[in-house]
Formats: C-alpha cells, structure tokens, sequence
C-alpha cells in the first residue's frame, strides 16, 4: 500500500466535553526516545484473542494507545478516537488500545468491561490487557491516554498529547497535535517539535510493579 502525503487530514468537527469532577493529572514520561523500534507484545483481548505487534502494524505506521475504561480523560476523548482510528485506518496506519491497569484493585478496567467500553464508544480496533503490565513498562507508559506514533519501519516518531483539550478546561477535541505528526508522517516531514506530553490519570500498577520497582 502506498503510504499517500496527507495534504487533505483534516481537523475533525470540536467537540465539547465538560467534567467538574476533581482529578488528579500525571504526565507521560516519554522516557522512549524519538526513533526507537516498538518493542514487541503478544497480548488477549477481552474475548481471549492474541494478538501481536505484526498482527496490528499497518503499512504506513501504528499507533499505540495506553488507555482503560474508567479515567475520565480517556471518556472525554473515547467517541473521536473512534473516528480518528478509522481515519488512520484509511490511510494504512494500525491503532491498538491497551489497558494495562490493574484489574483486581480496578474492576472497572476489567475484560468484561473493556468490551462494554468499546461498544459503547465505537472502537472497532484491538482492545488489549495487559495483565502483567510487561508493555506499560516496556513502553515507560505513566498515564491515561498515552499515545505512541511508530512509522511504517516501527521507529517512533511522536509521543505527545492528543491535542490540548481536557476533561476540565472545555477547549474542544480536535486531535491537532496527533493530526499533524500523522500529516507530517504521512508526508515524509520531521516529526512536530514541540512534541507536547499527553496527560491523563495515572496507569494503575499492581502493589509492587511500580517503574523502579
């Protein structure tokens, strides 16, 4: 497939989510450096599907979301990222949402859960647990959402925020952060600089599977 210059990825129509709650807010580490190869992960979803990283690259790229059902700065974004993994699709880029919370003390994340989720958001791509939380770290994920874009060769070329809107501050979701280092992918260019960090709740790791732990 050819990999085709975006010119024409546009901005999605703004949406408006409003959220009064009080929520903590962690940033991504972004520890994985620009260029690195997407480590490998062989993980179920929640009907008990394996899937591998080959199994859910495209031609043109991948996209790796570190998400789960509860945060509510994944809610806020869930129904575009539905729209925008369809148009990534289109352009032959894979996207795979992970959840690697830990679904004894969080059942909420849990598989029966995450097909609910999907469902009800419209996410047509791979949900994945990652029971161990062995990708999360791989990855050096922190957060929900956390948004990794690989290449066709599966070298990292962006890992930022989705666009500046939040559960709390009501700027619409426009995705125009991750839309340009997907146009600027897609088109051969450098990847965006700055790259801004996503932000979101903090992935729950199981007592004692803490990074540097």
């Amino acid at each position: 497939m050819e990999c085709a210059a975006a010119a024409s990825f546009g901005i999605a129509q703004p949406l408006i989510y409003v959220m009064t709650c009080v929520m903590a807010e962690v940033p991504s580490t972004r520890i994985l450096p620009p260029g690195s190869t997407a480590p490998e992960f062989e993980l179920t979803d929640a009907h008990g599907q394996t899937h591998t990283l080959d199994d859910v690259r495209g031609p043109c790229g991948l996209l790796v979301m570190f998400v789960c059902n509860h945060c509510p700065f994944v809610v806020h974004l869930a129904d575009e990222l539905a729209v925008f993994a369809r148009e990534l699709d289109e352009r032959g880029i894979g996207v795979v949402a992970i959840n690697s919370n830990d679904i004894v003390r969080y059942p909420a994340d849990a598989p029966d859960k995450m097909i609910e989720f999907a469902d009800a958001h419209g996410w047509v791509f791979p949900y994945l647990l990652d029971a161990d939380q062995s990708t999360a770290h791989a990855y050096a994920a922190a957060c929900t959402p956390d948004f990794y874009l690989f290449d066709g060769a599966l070298k990292l070329t962006y890992c930022g925020q989705f666009d500046s809107s939040r559960p709390r501050n009501a700027q619409p979701i426009t995705g125009a952060d991750l839309r340009e280092a997907v146009r600027a992918l897609l088109a051969g260019d450098p990847p965006p600089e700055p790259q801004r960090p996503s932000t979101g709740c903090s992935i729950k790791w199981r007592p004692g599977n803490e990074p540097g732990k």
